[in-house]
């Protein structure tokens, strides 16, 4: 039996959401230059989720998180390309916060609207990773401005950690309590 156009299209959005979205968790193990993958699979989460025929509804939302992601990213490779921020770069720490948009980016593109509870957990284990590394950063970062560091490290571990239970919460509500129609 040959697959129907709408069926194969599913599958494929499927697949590209599952693709971007494992691609998303892996990077995230080291942002720096995890971020050659987690940009393409953010866009891969997008693509998928215009070709799906179900969940539609959640394209403005996912190809946000990409623009968040592609700002942040791109001023991160131009930041490396002139030498960084801080230090003896002769750009003050305020430069860093135009890496802001991926962080943030990134953490919504797990625990987002339409989330599976598959991408969910393990962001939570992402979110007590980066939790985890708070004090390494602390107590072994280099230069006076190690606290903002391991600020926003331990911010982002815990908007991700934050955000998936809430969304876990928001899912195991739903499915208790199914939409009931009335009758006319």
């Amino acid at each position: 039996m040959k697959p129907t156009s709408a069926s194969h299209r599913g599958l494929v959005a499927k697949t590209l959401f599952v693709i971007g979205g494992i691609g998303m968790l892996v990077g995230a193990l080291d942002p720096l230059e995890g971020s050659l993958l987690i940009l393409p699979a953010s866009a891969l989460v997008a693509l998928g989720t215009f070709l799906s025929p179900t969940e539609r509804r959640f394209l403005p939302y996912r190809v946000l998180v990409f623009v968040l992601i592609a700002m942040g990213v791109g001023a991160m490779w131009w930041l490396t390309s002139v030498g960084g921020f801080g230090g003896s770069s002769g750009r003050s720490m305020w430069w860093g916060t135009l890496l802001l948009p991926y962080l943030i980016g990134w953490s919504m593109g797990i625990w987002g609207p339409g989330s599976p509870r598959w991408l969910l957990l393990p962001g939570i284990g992402i979110g007590l990773f980066y939790l985890a590394m708070t004090p390494l950063v602390l107590t072994r970062g280099a230069g006076h401005h190690r606290i903002v560091g391991v600020i926003i490290i331990g911010a982002l571990g815990l908007m991700t950690i934050i955000g998936c239970l809430i969304r876990l919460r928001l899912r195991q509500t739903q499915s208790s309590n199914p939409p009931t129609t009335s009758a006319a």
